[in-house]
């Protein structure tokens, strides 16, 4: 009996000291990185603007979903192509729904402690998708020669280019 006793008690214990998304839930999560056109190149860079990761779409990786302590992860994501507009922006964690789950399981320790600590109280999102827009080549101004490559020409205006020689 005292044995029972005594490990319900260090159970007890041990359910209070963790955090509900801590343990149904993750502080790394896949981001797939998807563009239009596929192909792009993919600069991942982390709040202090270091490159974290560099690949080509389609591509899929994990990422931490904290910054520190209460604070969640943001990252900016460059995507390049040639021929194509660059994009970029901003990727943010947002709170995990299994974070509320505390108010049940993990109680205040959970809430305050465990979950930022870990980092599982943020959720990134699952996917990033970039439309990247064809080049267009820059309008001449009145007086001013413009040269431009073929390359920055939208497939749909070649037509109404005039060859000069």
């Amino acid at each position: 009996m005292n044995n029972l006793l005594k490990n319900s008690v260090l159970a007890c214990i041990g359910i209070s000291l963790a955090g509900c998304a801590s343990i149904v839930s993750k502080s790394h999560w896949p981001v797939t990185i998807n563009s239009s056109p596929v192909g792009a190149r993919v600069m991942i860079y982390d709040k202090s603007g270091c490159v974290l990761c560099a690949g080509e779409t389609p591509m899929t990786i994990s990422l931490g979903s904290s910054n520190g302590f209460f604070q969640p992860a943001r990252y900016r994501i460059e995507l390049t192509k040639p021929g194509y507009a660059p994009q970029g922006s901003f990727v943010s964690a947002h709170l995990n729904p299994w974070y509320v789950g505390n108010i049940v399981f993990g109680g205040l320790i959970g809430i305050l402690i465990v979950d930022p600590a870990t980092g599982a109280m943020w959720k990134l999102p699952d996917t990033y998708v970039a439309v990247l827009p064809p080049k267009v080549a820059s309008i001449r101004k009145p007086g001013q020669l413009t040269i431009a490559s073929i390359n920055d020409v939208p497939a749909h205006l070649r037509s109404e280019l005039t060859k000069i020689n």
